[in-house]
């Protein structure tokens, strides 16, 4: 039996001016196989701030029925994303309410962070 869909919410790194996203790319590989080790199926919903990122996410929350959804530290930590992070934790709330919200803090670690509510 598996554990429940997962849906990981975070900022596309390729979308980010300023600086090399393949290092981020990378990990988001390692971290969606990490997924796939313990056998979850995992969605992810990677947005462009300035593309109405909320309608992006509110579309993929809607998609499915989650068990848990992850929200990536790259929104959750960055000082100048709080009311974003705020805006995002209120749509999971809104559109997925039976969903368990985790928080990852690296790209690679998703599945860390989804397991602890899915155990």
């Amino acid at each position: 039996m598996t554990p429940g869909r997962v849906l990981v919410i975070g900022l596309d790194p390729a979308r980010i001016e300023g600086w090399d996203p393949e290092p981020v790319q990378a990990a988001l590989k390692r971290g969606q196989a990490r997924f796939a080790d313990h056998g979850i199926e995992a969605d992810w919903c990677l947005v462009v701030l300035d593309e109405n990122p909320e309608a992006t996410i509110v579309e993929a929350l809607t998609r499915q029925d989650y068990a848990c959804v992850v929200i990536g530290g790259g929104i959750r930590k960055h000082e100048p994303l709080l009311e974003f992070f705020e805006k995002v934790v209120n749509l999971v709330r809104q559109y997925a309410p039976g969903a368990a919200i985790a928080f990852s803090s690296t790209p690679e670690d998703p599945a860390d962070a989804a397991l602890r509510w899915l155990r």
